[in-house]
């Protein structure tokens, strides 16, 4: 039963996108192929909105699959950017700007979780924030196409970049009272639990 509940088709797909990570730098920085990385980097970001689908629709939810997607997702989010970065197709600033909201986010979930806060639920903005941004990568790798199609990619990168950008931080205030509330109640369930 366990063995089942590890080799999951959403585990599988996460372990795969993983796996291909590796594929997406050759063909950046090995192949210098630009356009290419950015296709296959589109992908693996689509791929991370079905493992999450199929988990909850197919009562495919593992123990595993809490750890490894979101450990597979800040992988992702954070190879991305900083490979964009690396190749100038996305200006530092706005590199930076999503990485230190993943930075903020992730600390802030391991420093509720070790204090004993409950899980808090994402947020709605949160979900457009991203899913924004990771549409804007891809598309910035595009933009170093010299056709018509970088053109498209260009205006494309820019338009969900910078509403996925500003509907991140808007998410990241908008976590601050849930954030609290999980907190507090995590506590009084662990002082609860030890009287």
């Amino acid at each position: 039963m366990a063995a089942r509940k590890f080799l999951t088709v959403p585990n599988v797909i996460t372990v795969v996108r993983l796996s291909l990570l590796p594929v997406y730098l050759w063909l950046l920085f090995g192949k210098d192929e630009l356009v290419a990385a950015g296709w296959l980097l589109a992908v693996l970001g689509v791929t991370d909105y079905f493992d999450g689908f199929i988990a909850r629709r197919f009562n495919q939810v593992s123990e595993f699959g809490k750890i490894i997607d979101p450990v597979a997702d800040r992988i992702l989010v954070a190879t991305a950017v900083i490979s964009t970065m690396a190749v100038h197709a996305v200006p530092v600033w706005f590199g930076l700007a999503t990485l230190v909201r993943e930075i903020v986010v992730s600390l802030a979930v391991v420093l509720i979780a070790s204090l004993g806060g409950a899980r808090i639920d994402v947020l709605w903005i949160g979900k457009c924030g991203a899913f924004g941004l990771m549409v804007s990568y891809p598309m910035f790798l595009g933009a170093t196409d010299d056709g018509w199609l970088g053109n498209f990619f260009f205006y494309g990168a820019w338009t969900s970049g910078l509403i996925g950008l500003v509907l991140s931080w808007m998410a990241l205030v908008s976590y601050v009272p849930p954030a609290l509330e999980a907190f507090k109640r995590g506590r009084k369930g662990r002082a609860e639990h030890h009287e």
